[in-house]
């Protein structure tokens, strides 16, 4: 990711147009399509109560890094890691999610640091000298969470023998399975969803250690929406949590509820990073 993308937040008209988008590509694999279209298609209805106009659709033909930058964002969801690095006054945020996965608490979330089945590893130290998959170099969960919790034993700045780049949570998990890769960390969310919808694959993988906890990955809209706009997403989003005919949805997405006082200084997941740093790991290797 370039720096120039922090210049991106200079928008000040309202992005409640007819040329908004929304974009839920966090956790949107292909079984959960339905549910978050059925989601979007609640939301959508409650801001036009409110007078808002929104997308018809959710846009899915963008990468998640375009889609936060885009200037009509009206709802989409990001990784809070790479918005502390790079999107700072490009977005602002709505809620953050509470999750029923495993290892979620309220509207934080841990990983799963995953190894196969067999594999004789019994700690994390188990693992050194071997080989990492991560989603994406600037992820939270498979990258920042797990560098934080291998800097207390990394050696001269160094720990694994190798670590790969996957592109997403679901084929790092897959390279370990496969024997590609040896451990991986996976945002507990997409790990249950994992198991839940990939049973056959997650069974030849265990975890070995969970990481510590960050806020959940957020709601955001674009810089330029109003207040008035950022209330109505707020009241939209609390009445398809008190919708019981949604009740299904919810379920399958796990999505339990949203904190609607999202911390804006990012400064849990900064403060990891400043602690791999301090502790001479400042970049997982």
């Amino acid at each position: 990711m370039t720096a120039d993308v922090a210049t991106a937040g200079a928008v000040t008209l309202d992005v409640a147009t007819p040329g908004a988008i929304a974009a839920l590509p966090m956790y949107d694999f292909p079984e959960l399509m339905p549910a978050h279209d059925a989601l979007w298609s609640a939301l959508k209805r409650r801001l036009a109560a409110h007078g808002i106009p929104a997308p018809a659709g959710l846009s899915r033909d963008l990468g998640h890094f375009a889609s936060w930058r885009h200037p009509h964002l009206l709802l989409g969801q990001a990784c809070e890691y790479p918005l502390a690095k790079y999107f700072q006054g490009v977005v602002r945020l709505v809620a953050t999610p509470c999750y029923t996965a495993p290892g979620c608490l309220g509207p934080s979330y841990r990983s799963a640091i995953v190894v196969r089945h067999d594999d004789p590893a019994m700690n994390l130290a188990d693992l050194r000298g071997r080989r990492c998959a991560v989603n994406e170099s600037d992820s939270n969960s498979g990258m920042n969470l797990l560098r934080a919790a291998i800097a207390p034993l990394a050696r001269g700045g160094r720990f694994f023998s190798a670590v790969t780049s996957s592109g997403s949570h679901r084929n790092s998990a897959a390279l370990v399975a496969d024997g590609r890769a040896d451990a991986a960390a996976l945002d507990c969310v997409s790990w249950a969803h994992f198991q839940n919808l990939y049973p056959a694959a997650t069974g030849k993988l265990r975890v070995i250690a969970w990481t510590e906890a960050a806020p959940s990955l957020p709601l955001i809209t674009a810089a330029g929406s109003s207040d008035t706009t950022l209330a109505a997403l707020r009241a939209s989003l609390a009445a398809v949590i008190a919708d019981e005919t949604l009740r299904p949805v919810r379920a399958a997405l796990l999505l339990a509820g949203f904190d609607f006082a999202p911390a804006e200084d990012f400064s849990r997941v900064l403060e990891l990073e400043r602690q791999a740093t301090e502790r001479g790991y400042p970049i997982l290797n």
